[in-house]
């Protein structure tokens, strides 16, 4: 627990630094504002309510542990009816995995099960053929001049692979992409008004399409995961409508987590790639470092540089009180540069020994990071055996959110 200190700052006093977090430049480059943020302490004052974590060990600390809880559907309801928690898309999310706390948690990641060695292999030899189809597109591209790789690949390779393996047709892949774009804004730290309305407006577009495919796998099945998660849900819950909507909110979570995360890794990687001459020529000389340089990626620059957690109880959390109900956002993209967790912090480094919170923690701990990693290692192997090194135009643009990064172009050209 610890004892409770009285900090030296007060909100105001971290509120510039989350002014710049939010500005262009900020999301252009966090990580000179982290620094800051960690030389405050490991906990410090948020200037909307709440706390903030930077330090490595408290945000492992929070994660692991079963007296934070995710902000469900029932905190939610407790904030009021005129806040950000209450709009439908966050109304909506509060009934997925990801927002749930025991014992539905419990339930619905039974449910969900895991990517066994088998499904991973299937899985996997549909990633290659896909990555080669789109790497073969690439180099006619780059060849003609320069190229986007985030548009090419990376923002392609996660919705084939979940769209091939949940079965949905590849004509409504690029609409699913769009609306999850869009969605992804209620989840983010301090979303706008104008966020918050095109998220309800993807939210229920998504809806209306997964309700559908529920509907259609329950009539005709298949040998798809949404057809197998309906018949677990059926042995679990008597009410078919409650059971497909179970089914719904389970897909509706994976095809979000899959496509925004997976493709701003993937996106990301190639960026630290492709910047570094030294980088591509350790790796595509020793194709043994690909996990290393994965997992430096998810270190050094994140999908998710945010996540939330509501205290259960009252507590002491890096000698600052906080009360039960009270949220902590925990900056894992701050975490990740921690000098007390990684020795030169802000240097690409895939030889570094794995250490990082990209896919969250204990009970929450990422279910799709096999399938993460998966896409990524298997991307990164055959560009760089298939493809002369690229070299960076230009420093990619980036969305306007802070805590779910996300480039919008990777322009490259033979080096």
């Amino acid at each position: 627990m610890g004892v409770a200190t009285t900090p030296s700052y007060d909100r105001r006093a971290s509120a510039s630094l989350f002014s710049r977090l939010r500005t262009a430049a900020g999301q252009a480059d966090p990580f000179p504002i982290y620094e800051e943020l960690l030389s405050r302490g490991d906990v410090i004052p948020a200037p909307w309510g709440g706390s903030v974590v930077s330090s490595f060990a408290v945000c492992d600390q929070v994660l692991r542990s079963r007296d934070w809880l995710e902000p469900d559907k029932r905190w939610r309801e407790r904030q009021g009816s005129g806040t950000r928690w209450n709009a439908s898309s966050s109304r909506e999310m509060s009934n997925t995995l990801a927002a749930l706390n025991p014992p539905d948690h419990t339930r619905a990641r039974r449910a969900a099960g895991t990517f066994d060695r088998a499904a991973i292999e299937r899985i996997g030899q549909a990633v290659t053929r896909t990555t080669d189809r789109l790497l073969d597109s690439l180099l006619e591209r780059v060849r003609e001049g320069e190229a986007d790789f985030a548009a090419l690949v990376g923002e392609e390779l996660p919705v084939a692979a979940i769209g091939d393996w949940l079965g949905i047709p590849a004509a409504d892949r690029p609409r699913l992409r769009e609306l999850t774009h869009d969605q992804v804004f209620t989840q983010e730290l301090l979303p706008s008004a104008s966020q918050l309305a095109a998220s309800d407006a993807a939210t229920a577009e998504l809806r209306t399409y997964f309700t559908a495919l529920v509907e259609d796998r329950r009539a005709h099945p298949g040998d798809d995961p949404v057809s197998r998660w309906i018949q677990t849900w059926d042995t679990m819950e008597p009410d078919r409508d409650k059971a497909d909507e179970a089914v719904y909110f389970l897909v509706l979570f994976v095809l979000l987590a899959a496509l925004e995360t997976t493709a701003t890794l993937l996106t990301t990687m190639a960026l630290h790639l492709v910047e570094s001459p030294d980088r591509w020529n350790l790796v595509a000389n020793h194709p043994d470092l690909v996990p290393g340089f994965v997992e430096e990626t998810l270190r050094y620059d994140p999908p998710t540089h945010v996540i939330s957690r509501v205290a259960a109880k009252d507590h002491v959390l890096g000698g600052i009180e906080i009360r039960r109900d009270e949220m902590v956002h925990l900056m894992v993209g701050a975490a990740h540069r921690d000098p007390a967790r990684h020795r030169e912090p802000h240097r690409f480094d895939p030889l570094r020994k794995p250490a990082h919170l990209a896919f969250s923690g204990g009970i929450h701990y990422c279910l799709g990071a096999p399938l993460a990693r998966l896409e990524a290692q298997i991307l990164l192997r055959q560009l760089i055996r298939r493809l002369p090194r690229l070299t960076l135009v230009r420093r990619p643009t980036m969305a306007p959110r802070v805590a779910f990064r996300r480039p919008l172009n990777l322009d490259v050209a033979l080096a």
